[in-house]
């Protein structure tokens, strides 16, 4: 059976500075949505909508604010409000690791709307530009995940030739969570995804899309993952990354249906 190898946290040391693994992925999440942001731009159609490589440069820096702010702001409001209500200096130590993806997404949506302002567009050209962008940069956070140990999953069947042994949570086989999360709710994301952008379509759908396969592979990928909370709603027990899934699913097929039916193409 495999056992998790709990690595050192702290990847690099140089003097005084350490370079933590979890900070390292998400220097990997801005790099590559940079170098697909610029293959991005490459599109015929992308081009013909008029973005820009400093509308690209300004994006990163939007969301790079949205991401870490509203991400951290998640995690204490949606997670753990009492652990950072006791220890309040905690909420800046971004550097360790706890980070909420829904409330990076709305940290996001806000940094967004202040582009959209500043630049005169709208949230779905937007959304629809930088979608594609973000499943992989998600990916790269889940691995910063598994390097911390954090996120195990529920526990598994022994005969599983990955179950894993999580040293820090108890002797017992479980899922590794946090990898599943990576290659389905990002890698698998990422390529249908940048398969369906890469022609146009409806201004909104992509980022509709977008939503929409994140929430319904969230949904899934929690089974797996042992849950920070539960609720039972209907006789049905949901996990805390479900309950926080389902409105953007539903947002998501509204937005959809009202993308197909704009005949604005983009």
């Amino acid at each position: 059976m495999l056992i998790h190898p709990l690595p050192d946290p702290v990847a690099l040391k140089l003097g005084p500075l350490a370079i933590h693994w979890y900070g390292l992925m998400y220097f990997v999440a801005f790099i590559q949505a940079v170098f697909l942001g610029r293959l991005r731009l490459k599109q015929p159609h992308i081009r013909q909508a008029g973005w820009t490589l400093k509308n690209l440069d300004d994006l990163m820096f939007y969301g790079a604010l949205g991401v870490i702010i509203g991400g951290r702001l998640g995690e204490v409001l949606f997670y753990n409000p009492k652990y950072f209500l006791n220890n309040p200096l905690q909420i800046f130590a971004v550097w360790e690791g706890g980070m909420s993806y829904h409330g990076g997404l709305l940290g996001v949506f806000f940094t967004m709307w202040l582009f959209g302002r500043k630049n005169n567009r709208s949230y779905s050209e937007i959304l629809d530009f930088i979608a594609p962008l973000v499943p992989l940069g998600y990916a790269a956070g889940r691995i910063g995940n598994f390097i911390n140990g954090e996120l195990h999953g529920r526990i598994a069947d022994a005969a599983l030739p990955w179950a894993m042994i999580w040293p820090n949570v108890d002797i017992l086989p479980r899922h590794p969570s946090p990898l599943y999360q990576a290659l389905v709710d990002g890698v698998l994301s990422f390529v249908l995804l940048w398969l369906f952008s890469r022609k146009p379509h409806p201004r909104g759908a992509v980022g509709a899309l977008y939503l929409l396969f994140y929430g319904v592979f969230r949904c899934f990928t929690e089974y797996f993952r042992e849950p920070d909370y539960e609720l039972t709603l209907m006789g049905i027990t949901l996990s805390a990354g479900q309950l926080l899934s389902l409105p953007m699913i539903l947002g998501a097929l509204i937005w959809l249906r009202h993308a197909y039916a704009n005949k604005t193409r983009y």
